[in-house]
């Protein structure tokens, strides 16, 4: 089964969002989480920043997948967001980021994360799914590809 298919719903998905920083991205990416399961929107931006200290979560090729543990959080939650225009990430190729796959975790998640990790790097890793991430229009498209992705491919 696809550890992703229940973590994603269209409306934790946003398309052409105009972020202009790191700071920003969080900041929508806690609109979504608190929409989605009602995370306090500031908590989820000290989660995901509390990870980025640690180093950069951009893999390169334009994409990143910021992610956190979240004290209290029952399940495994994500989301997506394509930026209008790319964004500085400190990725190791040095390209900025216009894909971001948020992710977030039970505290005690840490099999789990790994293994949901692992499928968005995978999803990432292949430039044709970049370019159908880069160019979508549609938030029910988007979250077709991510729940029925098949990490086998």
């Amino acid at each position: 089964m696809n550890p992703l298919t229940n973590l994603f719903t269209p409306d934790c998905i946003a398309l052409d969002h105009p972020a202009a920083s790191r700071a920003d991205a969080f900041a929508a990416a806690g609109d979504l989480f608190f929409k989605q399961v009602g995370i306090d929107a500031a908590s989820v931006v000290e989660f995901l920043n509390a990870r980025e200290d640690l180093g950069s979560t951009a893999l390169g090729a334009g994409v990143a997948i910021p992610h956190g543990r979240v004290k209290g959080l029952r399940q495994p939650s994500g989301a997506f967001i394509k930026l209008k225009s790319p964004i500085d990430f400190a990725a190791p190729d040095g390209e900025p980021v216009s894909i971001l796959i948020f992710l977030l975790v039970p505290e005690k998640a840490t099999q789990q994360h790994l293994e949901i990790l692992s499928s968005i790097a995978q999803l990432l890793s292949n430039a044709d799914t970049r370019q159908f991430l880069s160019s979508a229009s549609d938030p029910a498209k988007v979250c077709k590809l991510l729940q029925q992705w098949d990490v086998t491919k």
